[in-house]
């Protein structure tokens, strides 16, 4: 009993020296403050406002006007661990700094031009406060925002493509009402290969938008119908480094061998296609098949006979893809020699 009890108070001087410690190594880390620089980590970005008439952007160092801007540069500090931490975050791709800036929350709502004051917005983010860092400088520190009025007007509704050429499409309704500045005249839809091919075989649901400016849209609170015709589900003629694939019967595997005269020639082959079905059919096995006949055993010089394009059955139901006219095939067949085996002798 006596034993126990003068070991007791030794334990208790333990704990309290190991937790003087770790108080003691935590404080160190946390007094010892580090520096860290990061450049276009750090992007800004002006949110939808809640009421539709206003247009709110950033001022570009060209006078245009642009919805987001990186942070050039930005000086932050905090424990060494946290920065070591971000940095971490930062080598591994990991660190995402996209902020959202509230035209309602800055009271941005009268029109004009305004200085906003970058380095105070950042030392305030909550996105950056939760990375255990403090902001110390950026650049730029003060941004230029324009604040405009937009006014509701039927605007008729465009239809193009991915890249921006128009297509003949049947739009219902043709109109739809926008919030715009002056000087924009329609609303658009824009229409990816895919979808194409869906508004050609039945009508597709689509949201217009408005483009403000260049670089900046707005989708629009109404939906339409979109149907093209056939013909506007667009093919491009696209080059395939072509598998060959020789067909024979049972009755030619393995006697004869096809001996090509004019394989350059067959080496590339075009096809006129969506990108999607051009895609698929590059990852084709066999691009183009030879149909060699029985009857070709008693040819005795040269054969001419057109290739077969190895197409995906689904692109070419959906009039997604369609050959070109390639060079017939050349060649000559020939006997394989049918090598003697001796019996083994025992």
């Amino acid at each position: 009993m006596k034993t126990y009890m003068a070991n007791k108070p030794k334990l208790g001087k333990i704990s309290i020296v190991v937790f003087l410690t770790v108080l003691i190594w935590v404080w160190s880390d946390l007094a010892q403050d580090e520096r860290m620089s990061l450049s276009g980590f750090v992007t800004m970005t002006v949110a939808r406002p809640s009421d539709p008439t206003v247009w709110v952007s950033f001022e570009g160092p060209d006078s245009s006007l642009q919805p987001s801007v990186t942070i050039r540069a930005i000086d932050l500090k905090g424990p060494a661990s946290r920065v070591t931490e971000v940095d971490r975050l930062r080598k591994k791709g990991e660190l995402a700094l996209d902020l959202f800036v509230s035209p309602e929350e800055e009271g941005w709502t009268d029109v004009g031009s305004r200085t906003f004051n970058v380095l105070n917005f950042l030392k305030e983010s909550a996105e950056i406060k939760q990375l255990g860092l403090t902001v110390e400088n950026c650049e730029p520190r003060t941004l230029t925002v324009e604040v405009h009025r937009l006014v509701e007007r039927p605007l008729p509704v465009e239809c193009i493509d991915e890249n921006g050429a128009p297509l003949r499409a049947e739009i219902e309704p043709p109109t739809v009402d926008a919030f715009v500045p002056d000087g924009v005249v329609a609303a658009r839809v824009r229409l990816s290969a895919r979808e194409r091919i869906q508004a050609a075989a039945s009508a597709i649901q689509k949201t217009p938008y408005v483009e403000l400016v260049p670089g900046q849209q707005r989708d629009v609170s109404a939906r339409v119908s979109v149907s093209l015709p056939p013909e506007e589900v667009a093919l491009a003629e696209h080059p395939v480094q072509a598998v060959l694939g020789f067909c024979f019967s049972p009755n030619l595997q393995g006697m004869y061998r096809v001996r090509l005269e004019n394989e350059a020639e067959l080496a590339t082959v075009l096809v006129r296609a969506t990108t999607e079905a051009w895609q698929a059919y590059e990852r084709q096995s066999f691009h183009i098949f030879l149909h060699v006949l029985d009857a070709d055993r008693q040819a005795s010089g040269v054969i001419t006979r057109p290739v077969a394009f190895n197409f995906p059955h689904e692109y070419v139901r959906n009039g997604q893809i369609e050959g070109t006219s390639p060079p017939p095939a050349r060649f000559v067949l020939e006997l394989v020699p049918q090598e003697t085996v001796e019996p083994s002798g025992l």
